[in-house]
């Protein structure tokens, strides 16, 4: 005997394949972060640059007013023409007040010669002097000078100019005193080859006392 079934048939239900929904979660979630990234972080930063850039723009619109400010005029110089003049007006002031200071005139020599004839006072000397007349490595015995040396034992009687050289004349207690001066004289930067041209004893004619006459001569350095 055959049977008939006429009841309809039940459909069968479809079952998700794993990870589906897992994917779809996930693309989501990507979804949502990109979206606070870019109103949280780029947005923002997109608009700090914006307001940056407007007020870089505002700031070279103000420079070049004010350059145009500062440019040349038929009756005014412009500011970096100014500012240059300025800096070669100070330069050649700094030149000339060199010039000033090195240069050595009769007034200086005449005032260099009393130090160097007053009590304690040394000669006005280089550095490379100051090492020759020393107790250093550098020193030089002929260029030495007694440092206890008492310019009281020396006076002067004449002093020449003869265009650039000079004559000295005068008197000591003693030749030694004659030969301090000297060196004294050789290392300062106011006088240069210096000499003991002559010097002999002598005796006083109001006193009969007896003395070293002297004279140096040399060149002064103006």
């Amino acid at each position: 005997m055959i049977k008939v079934n006429l009841l309809p048939q039940r459909k069968t239900k479809r079952v998700a394949q794993p990870g589906n929904r897992e994917f779809a979660m996930g693309v989501a979630a990507l979804a949502v972060a990109a979206a606070a990234v870019f109103f949280l972080v780029d947005r923002p930063k997109r608009a700090r640059i914006s307001e940056e850039q407007d007020a870089i723009a505002q700031l070279n619109q103000e420079i070049a007013a004010k350059n145009q400010k500062l440019a040349a005029t038929p009756d005014r110089l412009s500011y970096v023409d100014m500012k240059a003049a300025v800096a070669n007006a100070t330069a050649r002031a700094t030149s000339i007040q060199r010039l000033l200071d090195a240069k050595i005139v009769p007034a200086h020599v005449l005032h260099e010669l009393g130090e160097i004839m007053g009590q304690g006072h040394s000669p006005t000397m280089s550095e490379e002097m100051v090492k020759k007349t020393g107790t250093g490595q550098d020193s030089d015995p002929n260029k030495k000078f007694q440092a206890d040396w008492d310019p009281q034992h020396v006076w002067l009687t004449s002093f020449v100019d003869t265009g650039g050289g000079f004559r000295m004349d005068g008197g000591a207690q003693s030749k030694e005193d004659v030969t301090q001066l000297s060196k004294r004289l050789g290392a300062s930067v106011f006088f240069s080859g210096i000499s003991p041209a002559s010097g002999e004893r002598v005796a006083d004619k109001d006193t009969g006392l007896t003395y070293y006459r002297f004279t140096i001569t040399g060149r002064m350095a103006y």
